[in-house]
């Protein structure tokens, strides 16, 4: 029997819904079992896709915000004004403040319950593949972050989780659309980003090889290169790869944003990354 890969699909901001990732999905799946046919049968067996809805964290405040100030007040733009709430809003919500972090636990909550539906499915010890896109990137990061710098404070995911869950079979990391160099704004020592791969893959995988790429547009305004950051992240990120997504309308402008997750060569460049670590882990 073969082993799987388990792959986590993080979306950004606004106000998602279920099946945000379908099309992703059978992109991944389609794109994989092309490459993957002459090697196994059923192909798309072998990768276990979860998507992280988080969206619904924030849904209820910001809806009644908006009936609240933009609707019952018959203010102007209202169609721009809910997009601003949306989006804007999640950015807000999401910050942990200085007496209690409930939306910063609760968003990371979704994420413990997607890796614990992925470790089920896929097995304690799958490797894991994660894919996330503008703010759901920093959700991620401040997630595996967590597990790996701050263990004694985050024991409620740790204790009864398999290594999966925590974190230590973390090996793929995609990044899309990121809006992460603007927290560096906010940190004095803005110096340590994450370890991919896992320090602890090895324990489970010994030659596992795994990647960070970070994919962006150069007319996407939320999206931004990572390796300039600094030289600790120049060292962290395996590739800030530039791409031109979205279709003829949007391509050339930052509408862009929002099309990562269905374009072909980002699907491409992550599908490469699942083939290979399928085939080192099932040594074909």
């Amino acid at each position: 029997m073969y082993k799987k890969v388990a792959v986590a699909i993080i979306h950004g901001m606004g106000n998602q819904k279920e099946g945000f990732a379908n099309e992703t999905m059978a992109k991944i799946n389609k794109t994989f079992t092309e490459k993957m046919k002459h090697l196994v049968e059923d192909p798309a067996s072998q990768l276990v896709i979860q998507p992280v809805l988080w969206a619904t964290v924030f849904r209820d405040s910001e809806e009644n915000l908006y009936n609240k100030l933009v609707r019952d007040n018959r203010l102007h733009y209202q169609g721009l004004r809910c997009f601003l709430i949306n989006y804007l809003g999640d950015a807000i919500a999401y910050q942990p403040v200085e007496t209690a972090k409930h939306n910063y636990e609760k968003v990371h909550e979704k994420i413990g319950e997607g890796l614990n539906n992925l470790s089920k499915k896929a097995g304690d010890d799958a490797p894991l593949c994660v894919i996330a896109h503008s703010l759901g990137t920093v959700m991620a990061i401040n997630y595996f972050y967590d597990l790996q710098f701050k263990r004694d404070e985050v024991t409620t995911i740790i204790n009864n989780s398999s290594p999966l869950e925590k974190g230590d079979t973390l090996t793929l990391f995609y990044t899309m659309g990121t809006s992460l160099p603007l927290w560096s704004l906010r940190y004095t020592n803005f110096n340590r980003p994450i370890h991919i791969p896992s320090k602890n893959l090895q324990h489970y995988y010994p030659g596992l090889h795994g990647e960070w790429v970070n994919f962006y547009s150069k007319n996407d305004v939320l999206g931004f290169p990572l390796k300039p950051v600094n030289e600790n992240y120049h060292a962290a990120i395996d590739e800030d790869r530039e791409v031109r997504v979205g279709n003829i309308l949007t391509s050339w402008n930052p509408f862009c944003h929002t099309a990562y997750l269905t374009d072909m060569r980002v699907i491409e460049r992550i599908v490469e990354g699942l083939v290979r670590t399928w085939r080192q882990i099932n040594n074909l």
